[in-house]
């Protein structure tokens, strides 16, 4: 596959395939305007580093059709696909799953058919992704890390936008947090997400160290940014898909997700955690691929992280794309899913 980029500055990014040729001559060339516009086209053959059933599935989701682009056709998009990951998910993952409400938040309860009596003490709070305006991911990410972890996982509905836009979601977290700390120690709690709800785990924890309140014992920010005031280098390279989807012109020195962040500043130190206090921060984990559209974006936070001290941990892996723990038909899934879960066991009331 020959994939061409092409680079305005820093300004625009355009991004298409054509079928590989068997030219003789070199395919790969790179070229740049007086300006700085970069013209560069590779060809990128599928890795041999994957597995089979993982370059199967690469090669699938090139002829993926485009998600919709109105919010009501993605909201009832994503369901569908909720609807249907969610059953495959607690097929593979058998768990007992119950909704119940906590401080006024709507959850469900995800616990193993059987908790061992040392996890009756620990919980995980889920934060489910869907870019802060739809649900893609609440049961799909947590019913097989309680499976996997034999931890109790409280799925966090929180407010969406547009319609409640920052901070309406890290409150509701924040509000069941507190409740949690009413039966659980705090260093037997963990909060993880996937990529909106990484992004509102890392939010959450920088809010409750502003409010004094004792933090959670582990993190998982499974693909996240924490930074709404630039857009960093691979949101320009890749779309959710890796190499296949659209890429719509992003300005790097500008905010974005603006139905999200409202009117708050973009470099408010909750809102993009990566102006905050990390210090003290609980250990994380990160996980991000080589084709993630937030790739750099986790990096820059880990980075960050270590910086301040923290006991951070980055897995990347490789040909992947965003989120891919959600598709459970390739192993690398099923080893992702089984470091997330062994990561909370180590780090949980320890």
């Amino acid at each position: 596959m020959r994939i061409v980029f092409a680079f305005a500055g820093l300004l625009s990014t355009a991004m298409y395939a054509v079928g590989q040729g068997n030219s003789v001559s070199n395919p790969d060339s790179a070229t740049f305007d007086p300006d700085g516009t970069a013209h560069i086209s590779r060809v990128v053959a599928m890795p041999s580093t994957v597995s089979p059933e993982a370059q199967k599935w690469l090669t699938e989701i090139e002829h993926e059709e485009q998600i919709p682009t109105t919010l009501a056709e993605r909201r009832a998009h994503t369901d569908q696909w909720q609807r249907s990951q969610s059953a495959e998910a607690k097929r593979l993952f058998p768990v007992n799953v119950e909704p119940q409400t906590i401080a006024g938040v709507r959850t469900d309860i995800i616990t193993p058919l059987i908790t061992p009596a040392q996890n009756l003490k620990r919980v995980l709070i889920n934060l489910h992704g869907g870019g802060f305006n739809s649900d893609s991911g609440s049961l799909i990410e947590g019913i097989p890390i309680c499976n996997l972890a034999k931890i109790k996982v409280v799925s966090v509905y929180y407010r969406l936008a547009p319609e409640n836009p920052f901070p309406a979601a890290a409150d509701d977290v924040v509000a069941v947090y507190k409740e949690l700390l009413k039966t659980y120690q705090p260093g037997n709690i963990g909060i993880f997400g996937t990529s909106a709800g990484g992004i509102l785990t890392a939010e959450v924890t920088v809010k409750l160290k502003q409010l004094g309140l004792p933090l959670p014992g582990a993190l998982g920010l499974f693909t996240m940014l924490a930074d709404f005031s630039r857009t960093a280098d691979s949101q320009q390279l890749f779309a959710l898909n890796g190499f296949s989807g659209g890429i719509a012109p992003q300005n790097p020195n500008r905010g974005h997700d603006e139905e999200y962040v409202g009117k708050t500043d973009p470099r408010d130190p909750v809102l993009s955690p990566l102006f905050g206090d990390l210090h003290g921060f609980p250990p994380s984990l990160l996980v991000t691929g080589t084709r993630d559209a937030l790739l750099s974006s986790t990096s820059i936070f880990h980075r960050a992280l270590l910086q301040a001290g923290v006991d951070a941990q980055l897995l990347v892996f490789e040909a992947m794309p965003h989120a891919f723990w959600y598709h459970f038909q390739f192993p690398e899934t099923r080893e992702a899913l089984d470091l997330m879960a062994k990561f909370f066991d180590d780090k949980l009331g320890r």
